[in-house]
Order: C-alpha cells, then sequence, then structure tokens
C-alpha cells in the first residue's frame, strides 16, 4: 500500500536532496546573495491594498510612509518569513504611476533581495554586463542603501538589491 510506495520513493528523495548541481554552478563572487527581503505590488488603491492584507487576511501591516526619492508611498505587510511592499505613486512621475497605466488592477513590481556588499556587488554585476538602473545606491524604504537591475537582464524580473 502507500507505505509500500513511501519506501520505494525515498532513495529518489534523498538522491535529488545530495545532489551538487546547485552547488558546482555557483560563480566566485567577492559579494554574496542573501535572504528574500520582500516582493513589491504595485496598487492602484493602496488603503483598499492595506485592508486586504490587515483586516482580511489578519497581517501586521506598517503604516504609510512617502520615499520622495523613489515617487512612490509604501507599505510593508509582515510576513513569517519576508515581507510584502505595497507601492502607491506618490506624484505624476512616479515610476509606478506608469506602471499602472499599463497594468490598471495592480501587480508584481519586483523583488528585492539583500546582499553583503552593495558596492562591490555593483561593480561585479557592472563588468559581467548586468546594467544597474542608477550610479550610485539610493537610500531605500529601509533606510539602508539600495540599488534596481536592469529587467531586460534579470529575465523580465525587476531586481532591487539591498544593503544587509
Amino acid at each position: 500500500g502507500i507505505l509500500t510506495r513511501l519506501q520505494t520513493s525515498a532513495p529518489a528523495i534523498r538522491t535529488l536532496s545530495s545532489s551538487n548541481s546547485f552547488s558546482t554552478n555557483i560563480p566566485n563572487c567577492l559579494w554574496k546573495l542573501g535572504r528574500l527581503n520582500h516582493v513589491a505590488i504595485a496598487v492602484p488603491d493602496l488603503e483598499k491594498a492595506q485592508s486586504l492584507y490587515r483586516d482580511v487576511l489578519g497581517a501586521q501591516v506598517s503604516e504609510t510612509v512617502a520615499l520622495p526619492e523613489h515617487g512612490v508611498y509604501t507599505v510593508f505587510v509582515e510576513l513569517g518569513n519576508t515581507k510584502l511592499e505595497l507601492l502607491h505613486p506618490l506624484g505624476d512621475k512616479s515610476p509606478i504611476a506608469s506602471f499602472l497605466q499599463k497594468n490598471k488592477t495592480g501587480g508584481m513590481h519586483h523583488i528585492c533581495i539583500e546582499v553583503d556588499d552593495i558596492k562591490v556587488a555593483m561593480t561585479e554585476l557592472k563588468e559581467k554586463k548586468i546594467r544597474i538602473l542608477s550610479e550610485e545606491p539610493k537610500i531605500g524604504a529601509h533606510g539602508k542603501p539600495v540599488i534596481f537591475l536592469h529587467p531586460k537582464d534579470c529575465h523580465g524580473v525587476l531586481v532591487e538589491l539591498e544593503q544587509a
């Protein structure tokens, strides 16, 4: 029965978990990629989005913070192992305003991954022909330096790197 099927599939599981296929392809870098810090979602109605996560789903939701340098309002939704960042335009020239013009109901905007040394990461990424969307890091929503990598160089995903 089910016990026999579990016993016969166990060796396959052990084989997969002991595979070195991931570690053999890691390039030798002077900086390290860390944990997923957050997934950012652009929303056309920030209050409605806050209410969904707080009142309907029961999450801990931060206050709204304006980040004029980035042209956004941000709200963080705390999850057990990461966060969601709700983004709403701050002004007409906000990159989120143009995103919402193309995506009327909102959607995933970017992912943010921590790095241990953002300056070294920038240098090595430029050497590897990965475009960075600013010359210098800007201070992000967590008060730490951040950069964004061009989505065309990251398989269609806007990637934010944040100093850990």
